[in-house]
């Protein structure tokens, strides 16, 4: 066990603007970003965004606010929206979807990420890895210990996904909640401030710009950037 004798509790996450080359968090400001975030997750169309998730889908742009708003109330939720930061094109500044801090432990230095709605245009995109890794770089720049990732043992895709970024899988709560009227297993996955160098090294290096081909193409996997470090 590590000598913790002079640790002092942590900042909250989700205060602060957080800046990459392909895309830009903002702490969700309803009046701005409230628009464009529905078009991204919200209605019919988006229903399957929040498939797995035990909460949703959202029919109104309302529904979806007031939601917001009261997990921010009661959770303490701290949602990001993610813009394209991308200049000079068309698309500079389209909200894309949102991930959320949440079950946030200042005093254990522990956050959990949840609440990840991406948009069809950021789905398989390095705009998401970007995305999460701003995430998850800003917490560990606070000094937290620990970062956790949650789904459903069923979501096949959310698992691979944290697999993929570098999540280390913990193991799996069995009958942990009840969503939907189904039974929920949940998967829990985590990141701590021992492997994040060697993760953050796989992802400095899977999102530099010569990683990608013309066709924007990847030419080495995240996995095996990690696998070499």
């Amino acid at each position: 066990m590590g000598d913790l004798s002079h640790w002092t509790s942590r900042p909250s996450p989700g205060a602060d603007i957080l800046s990459g080359a392909r895309v830009r968090l903002e702490p969700l400001d309803w009046s701005v970003h409230g628009e464009g975030l529905f078009a991204a997750t919200g209605g019919a169309a988006n229903a399957g965004i929040w498939e797995w998730m035990p909460v949703g889908p959202w029919e109104t742009p309302e529904a979806l606010r007031d939601f917001l708003e009261s997990q921010n109330e009661k959770l303490r939720w701290r949602p990001l929206v993610i813009r394209d930061a991308r200049s000079g094109e068309a698309l500079s500044g389209e909200v894309l979807g949102m991930a959320t801090y949440m079950n946030i432990r200042e005093a254990h230095g522990a956050a959990e990420i949840g609440c990840v709605a991406f948009g069809p245009k950021l789905k398989r995109s390095s705009e998401a890895t970007e995305a999460l890794a701003l995430m998850a770089g800003h917490v560990f720049d606070l000094g937290y210990r620990r970062y956790e990732w949650k789904c459903n043992s069923l979501n096949a895709a959310s698992k691979r996904a944290a697999e993929r970024f570098g999540f280390t899988y913990e193991g799996l709560f069995r009958n942990d909640m009840v969503t939907k009227a189904k039974s929920r297993d949940t998967a829990w996955y985590s990141i701590t401030d021992f492997d994040w160098p060697n993760v953050k090294s796989a992802l400095d290096q899977w999102l530099a710009p010569g990683n990608f081909a013309t066709t924007g193409a990847q030419i080495r996997t995240l996995e095996s950037f990690r696998q070499a470090t």
